[in-house]
């Protein structure tokens, strides 16, 4: 995932020390970890020096109006979770499949991570943009932005970084 954000956002990331369990987050009524309690850890624990935090977990996640949720970003904002619990082929009692779980945490990492650096869903089924309510649209789109995802995305670096980070997305998205 680490590789995938740097190489298809242009974005430098670092892997951080383990966090604790998510026990405080943990909703006995639905057996699930309501995602907003750990994305509040994750803001309170990042880095300064850096865009935001991605948090990876393999508990399954919820948020109170919805049944699951496979990750969740604060748009423009400095935490981003993501679960590997729903994106297991095994739960949908398929056949376990690490390239196609490497995929959809791919996918997932790189659309919440867009999400803090300001972008929304993109109507592009095919952007990795695009909202994914259940694992066939995830299945569906590809693991990169659409143009107009992209150009956003270099909009918001140059508004937050400036043109060191510019140069390096586009020599990045241009295979240079």
């Amino acid at each position: 995932m680490q590789d995938s954000i740097g190489s298809r956002m242009g974005i430098p990331c670092l892997i951080l020390p383990t966090m604790e369990n998510p026990r405080y987050a943990y909703d006995e009524r639905r057996s699930q970890y309501e995602c907003r309690a750990l994305l509040e850890r994750l803001k309170a624990s990042s880095p300064g020096d850096g865009l935001g935090v991605l948090g990876v977990t393999q508990v399954d996640l919820f948020l109170p109006v919805l049944k699951y949720v496979f990750g969740l970003s604060e748009i423009g904002g400095r935490a981003a979770v993501i679960s590997t619990y729903r994106l297991r082929p095994e739960f949908y009692e398929q056949a376990e499949d690490p390239e196609l779980l490497l995929e959809r945490l791919e996918k997932t990492a790189v659309h919440e991570v867009g999400h803090l650096m300001g972008l929304t869903h993109c109507r592009d089924p095919h952007c990795v943009m695009h909202s994914s309510t259940l694992i066939e649209h995830t299945d569906s789109k590809l693991a990169s932005l659409c143009p107009t995802c992209l150009e956003l995305l270099r909009w918001e670096l140059r508004q937050r970084l400036g043109k060191t980070s510019l140069k390096r997305l586009s020599n990045k998205s241009t295979g240079g």
